[in-house]
């Protein structure tokens, strides 16, 4: 397990987006090898994804070969809805990008057989080859996708019932009015993203600070499901300072000293090197 703390916000979006870039990058997919990459949605990763469609608009980064898979869908609420999933990722990231929308994969919240929906979804991640790196975010509670507090560790893809706190804070989007948010949801188990080679985990924040000690500092615990990435052998978490309000000093000591090469005294720009070096490299490919 890896933390990296970053001073704010925007350097945490940008050493994301660069770190996503690089894997991809490196990968090198084309069209008989495709890079999957699970995604979240929520005000978290925005930042993330603007940096990655200036990556796309500069020519550093195609997603021509790259198949994604989101986390989450809302139930019952219509795609054209503009706080459905579906909407946030057309408008924020694939409408930019050159992805092939047949490689956008999102779950239908309106499917006839919400369960068989599900299956299909898990059915759909094991033929494109498993996820290579799934990213995502989590709540003040610390749940990741819709995996509330108390949901199983090993769970699949599945229909979910959102809890009073969830709902509560999502009720920002829906006009501040409860009755307008979305009681159930489809959702990708904890054993679904745990099986993705690579886990990368954004937690900005201080209303997260809480979620991120559990998440690093206890043990594994069903009520906290970010927790089970501490036994994921390639997570990192990726913070801003004010998240790491309910860290232990000495945690946070031990963290930021564990940063390489020559103790990383420029995140952001070590990751921009690697970058260009890269993509110099497929420059240079005939």
């Amino acid at each position: 397990m890896r933390l990296v703390i970053l001073d704010d916000y925007a350097q945490s979006s940008e050493w994301a987006a660069k770190y996503i870039c690089n894997r991809i990058i490196q990968f090198n997919p084309s069209e008989d090898r495709y890079f999957t990459l699970g995604l979240p949605t929520g005000s978290t990763p925005y930042g993330c994804y603007q940096k990655l469609i200036q990556y796309h608009r500069s020519g550093d980064l195609s997603f021509k070969y790259v198949k994604t898979f989101n986390m989450d869908e809302y139930v019952g609420l219509p795609r054209s809805h503009p706080q459905s999933y579906h909407s946030y990722m057309w408008n924020n990231f694939f409408k930019h990008i050159d992805i092939n929308p047949a490689n956008a994969h999102i779950l239908d919240g309106n499917a006839d057989d919400l369960e068989e929906e599900c299956q299909k979804y898990e059915e759909k991640i094991q033929e494109a080859g498993g996820i290579q790196l799934f990213v995502g975010g989590i709540g003040p509670d610390g749940h990741i996708a819709f995996n509330e507090p108390g949901s199983s560790l090993v769970s699949r893809t599945r229909v979910k019932t959102l809890a009073k706190d969830t709902i509560m804070a999502n009720a920002r989007f829906f006009d501040n009015d409860l009755s307008k948010v979305p009681t159930m949801a489809l959702t990708v188990g904890v054993g679904t993203v745990m099986d993705a080679k690579e886990v990368l985990i954004l937690i900005t924040g201080a209303h997260k600070a809480l979620a991120l000690s559990r998440a690093i500092e206890e043990g594994v615990n069903h009520m906290w499901t970010v927790s089970a990435f501490q036994q994921h052998p390639t997570t990192t978490f990726v913070c801003d300072e004010d998240a790491t309000l309910e860290l232990r000093v000495k945690t946070v000591k031990y963290f930021k000293g564990t940063r390489t090469p020559d103790t990383m005294r420029d995140t952001v720009e070590c990751l921009l090197q690697i970058h260009k070096t890269h993509v110099d490299r497929l420059g240079e490919l005939p």
